[in-house]
């Protein structure tokens, strides 16, 4: 059976949960918010499968990607919906052109994330968009799994342990499915999320209600997409205007906890699907620092970073060709600039520290822990005189 001796050992997909025969295994949060599995062992008869499945015990081999691009969707309404350059929404409406279905990541009801699948084009929406909270994967492989046996082709997005997770969870064989995995910093706790979506209602408006958000993003760019804002927008109530509230996202408390990575789930510091071992057909990320390698389709509104990693993937992406705008790109000068496509975080020191004070002080104890974690004066400016130095040399 599963036994998750050490919570890094474990990155949350469920894969163990859908494929036991017995049901006896469930998924339950911890005091940080994280979804773990415990078995019932009365009811568990050891037949392995949980740990067959398991993308942390069966991790992959590295793959080298088959190619790299530079890219964003010619339809500017939906590359300003989209976090980057709206590719996932290019190769989504070709997969459901051919009868298929979609399965990704969205906000439920109380803005919790959860993953879920669509059959149109206007499903998509929901899809749409960077949504920094691992999502809550429900029976989505049981589902990716009945319905690919059905002769129906299907397109699965998540993160890429979900990826893995899925992979394991099905074995080998499946020629219509296609899998997209968004690049991953880190998933960030559940639990400070929704006390985060908490404490904003109550300063913005002295309500507690969840239900009362009309609009959430983490990514919003429509001033910009290299200094984009988190964005929320509460229902307007009888004889009131709508509020909305928007937040440069270096000045969001959520997001400055999340880039100091003192609160993701502990899997996250040592990733076991990176570097292609998610088996991912293709994964798409922010092309961050594309301005210094391809200038001409940097317009600050979005651009995409798509890797290959397969001739599915390869296929895909060549039949989308007439709906983007797409520049072959090195995948060095790619992963300068998202080192996470290759590497975990390293796990701050001051995570333990984090969680002593936000079981006492709830959401401001990230402020107070973003604000230790800050480099002095001197080194900010040894930091500064560097960066001069290497300027001059170049």
């Amino acid at each position: 059976m599963i036994t998750i001796e050490h919570k890094r050992d474990c990155c949350g997909c469920s894969a163990c949960v859908q494929v036991c025969p017995k049901r006896c295994i469930n998924m339950v949060a911890d005091d940080e918010g994280f979804l773990y599995p415990v078995v019932d062992t009365a009811l568990c008869v050891d037949c392995g499968l949980c740990q067959r499945v398991c993308p942390v015990i069966n991790q992959d081999e590295i793959k080298s990607p088959i190619a790299v691009y530079a890219a964003k969707n010619r339809d500017e309404s939906l590359r300003t919906k989209s976090s980057s350059g709206g590719v996932f929404t290019a190769v989504a409406e070709k997969v459901l052109a051919e009868g298929g279905v979609v399965f990704g990541a969205k906000f439920d009801d109380e803005w919790m994330v959860i993953h879920d699948h669509t059959q149109s084009v206007e499903g998509l929406e929901a899809f749409r968009g960077s949504k920094y909270v691992q999502s809550v994967i429900n029976d989505s492989y049981q589902r990716v799994k009945q319905l690919l046996n059905d002769g129906r082709k299907v397109l699965f997005s998540g993160t890429p342990c979900q990826i893995s997770g899925l992979k394991h969870f099905l074995g080998g064989g499946h020629d219509n499915l296609l899998t997209v995995e968004v690049v991953c910093h880190g998933v960030p706790s559940p639990r400070v999320w929704r006390d985060y979506l908490k404490q904003q209602l109550k300063d913005i408006s002295n309500l507690e209600d969840l239900s009362q958000i009309d609009f959430f993003s983490f990514r919003d760019k429509g001033t910009s997409w290299h200094n984009y804002k988190v964005k929320m927008a509460l229902r307007a109530s009888d004889n009131e205007s709508p509020i909305t509230v928007e937040t440069p996202f270096r000045r969001d408390i959520f997001m400055q906890g999340f880039l100091k990575n003192i609160y993701l789930r502990p899997s996250c510091y040592q990733c076991p699907a990176k570097q292609g071992r998610s088996g991912a057909d293709i994964s798409i990320a922010d092309y961050w620092g594309v301005e210094h390698y391809h200038s001409q389709i940097d317009d600050d509104r979005g651009v995409g970073l798509v890797i290959i990693n397969s001739l599915k993937g390869a296929e895909y992406y060549a039949a989308i060709s007439a709906s983007i705008d797409s520049i072959a790109t090195e995948y060095s000068n790619a992963v300068k600039h998202n080192p996470c496509i290759l590497h975990s975080v390293a796990e701050p020191r001051l995570r333990g520290k984090f969680w002593e004070e936000y079981n006492e002080h709830g959401v401001e104890a990230i402020g107070k822990i973003v604000a230790m974690m800050r480099p002095s004066k001197l080194r900010r400016c040894v930091n500064s005189i560097k960066r001069v130095v290497k300027r001059i040399v170049k």
